[in-house]
């Protein structure tokens, strides 16, 4: 009787290893078909990429010379200028050490806005504290830039010219 619990055992332990290897085998060929198909989507993606360039590039540069004609002899004094512009910013770029917010730090500053705003109690606050007619203004105010924006971008003032 120990004899065939002792085979049983023996013969499940080496099923569950030629298992184990069968499964590390099938996902190291996954992750080799993974890898190879994102090393394509990227090949195609520079492919792709650089199709747009050349085609951008032989659009613009008649733009470019264009530009260029009608600046005359200010285009070398403008661009001179417009390169040592780029420079000081990058300058103050680099001296203050700014960089774009993480994403970690977005998603902080929205979920305080948002717990701020859900919650019921901050319209009463608002009253009590005298703070209601501030945030009006500053309501109005986003709304009037934003309208001017629209009109900006309508060339219009009120509705859309149809042609």
């Amino acid at each position: 009787m120990q004899a065939s619990i002792l085979r049983h055992s023996f013969t499940r332990q080496a099923l569950g290893q030629q298992r184990s290897l069968a499964s590390k085998r099938l996902m190291s060929s996954s992750t080799e078909a993974t890898q190879k198909k994102a090393q394509d989507a990227l090949a195609a993606a520079q492919k792709n990429a650089g199709k747009f360039l050349d085609g951008a590039k032989k659009f613009l540069e008649p733009l470019g010379d264009k530009v260029g004609q009608l600046l005359g002899s200010y285009k070398q004094p403008l661009l001179y200028n417009l390169a040592v512009t780029k420079e000081i910013f990058k300058q103050i770029y680099v001296k203050e050490g700014l960089q774009p917010p993480t994403l970690d730090a977005f998603k902080s500053a929205y979920s305080s806005l948002w717990s701020q705003i859900s919650n019921p109690g901050l319209v009463g606050n608002l009253v009590k504290s005298g703070e209601l007619g501030r945030v009006g203004v500053y309501g109005l105010q986003a709304y009037g830039i934003f309208k001017i924006g629209e009109i900006i971008g309508r060339r219009h003032v009120v509705g859309y010219k149809l042609d």
